[in-house]
């Protein structure tokens, strides 16, 4: 079948992106699904800075490439083998496919899940294959959903089927921004009840982190950022302590604030900086947890005595430590139940064909999440 899609040429290009068009919207040549396999229509899609960081090439992907990798959408067809969903089904995708056979996935950490791991970089389905062509040259998929187009082909292992009553645009944001930043909270440092926390980097990952802390009953949730529009949401969702990320003073400012500084940083902003300063605000005996993604070859140093001396955990979380079969659902409960109100998140939702002033938006760090319409 024939797809519009966004696809991506080459990286590097400048801003403004409405300008320099990186994304081109075209037709494009779609597979249908092979065995394990699902084609889904998709209905939304969110932009993430996953997205911007292979468009600006801090992320090198193979190229070309349909971009997108947070969405939802309905069950279209099912491929041999395929039997527990339906066609008509609701779904949300998941960026990392768990084969379920490798020694990660058997021990619990699908996030981890290595054949995924070789087929998210090559650009390919979790089988190997490349569903999509354009002028009889294979196009590249990107983390396995390539979401940012009417339809996709997408491995079994990429689907999570979720409430039917959920709105598309809500529901693509349990994709990635909620179970990347809740799951860094719930699943990476177990936050337990009381705790004090301080969460760097306030877009959807950010944001959803501080509304996981909220939902763990946090005594003390700090908020940083360069943006005072991000900052006063942060205060509406529940910070209590909010700073402008550009204070030269702010590590003192912090310590200041939390009598020593905080037991749980989660740094959200993908920058060695950011990095930088979450082990500085980190109190004695706390635990630093970073699901940024910078540049492959951005480096952050800490003294070695300290994690010693200090009884220091450094941790990383990717897909936020989650198990996408049961957290995006439970999120999803949680949401419901308005306790988990990652609605709030959201700021615009536009066509496809507007999709490359959307990332000028996402850019210029004052756009929450955003999401097109396929």
């Amino acid at each position: 079948m024939r797809t519009r899609a966004a696809v991506l040429n080459r990286m590097g290009a400048l801003p403004p992106y409405g300008h320099s068009q990186p994304l081109e919207l075209c037709e494009v040549e779609l597979d249908p699904p092979g065995a394990g396999e699902v084609l889904i229509r998709m209905r939304a899609a969110g932009l993430c800075h996953s997205d911007l960081s292979v468009i600006d090439g801090n992320r090198p992907r193979p190229l070309p490439m349909v971009l997108g990798h947070e969405g939802a959408g309905v069950v279209e067809e099912l491929g041999a083998g395929v039997t527990d969903l339906h066609v008509g089904d609701h779904v949300v995708t998941a960026f990392v496919p768990s084969c379920g056979h490798c020694p990660p996935c058997t021990g619990g950490r699908p996030a981890l899940c290595e054949p995924a791991l070789a087929s998210n970089s090559a650009g390919t389905l979790l089988s190997g294959a490349r569903r999509l062509h354009r002028a009889g040259m294979d196009l590249h998929h990107h983390l396995g959903v390539s979401a940012f187009a009417q339809y996709a082909t997408v491995s079994r292992h990429s689907l999570v089927r979720v409430d039917s009553t959920l709105d598309f645009a809500v529901a693509a944001v349990f994709g990635c921004a909620v179970i990347t930043g809740a799951g860094a909270v719930i699943n990476t440092a177990q936050l337990p009840a009381e705790r004090t926390v301080a969460i760097i980097g306030l877009g959807g990952v950010g944001l959803s982190a501080l509304l996981a802390a909220r939902h763990r009953l946090a005594s003390l949730i700090v908020a940083v950022d360069l943006s005072p529009q991000k900052l006063a949401l942060a205060r509406d969702l529940g910070a209590t302590h909010t700073f402008d990320a550009a204070d030269p003073r702010i590590v003192e400012a912090i310590r200041d604030a939390t009598q020593g500084g905080v037991e749980y940083v989660f740094e959200m902003a993908g920058a060695a900086r950011a990095m930088d300063l979450a082990y500085r605000i980190t109190r004695r005996g706390g635990t630093t947890v970073t699901a940024g993604l910078p540049h492959p070859s951005a480096a952050f140093s800490v003294p070695h005595v300290g994690i010693v001396a200090e009884e220091r955990t450094i941790k990383g979380s990717y897909l936020g430590s989650c198990v996408p079969s049961r957290d995006i659902p439970r999120y999803i409960e949680w949401f419901q139940a308005g306790e988990l109100p990652v609605d709030r998140l959201l700021s615009t939702t536009g066509p496809l064909d507007s999709i490359n002033e959307g990332f000028d938006r996402l850019a210029s760090g004052n756009a929450l999440r955003q999401t097109v319409v396929c």
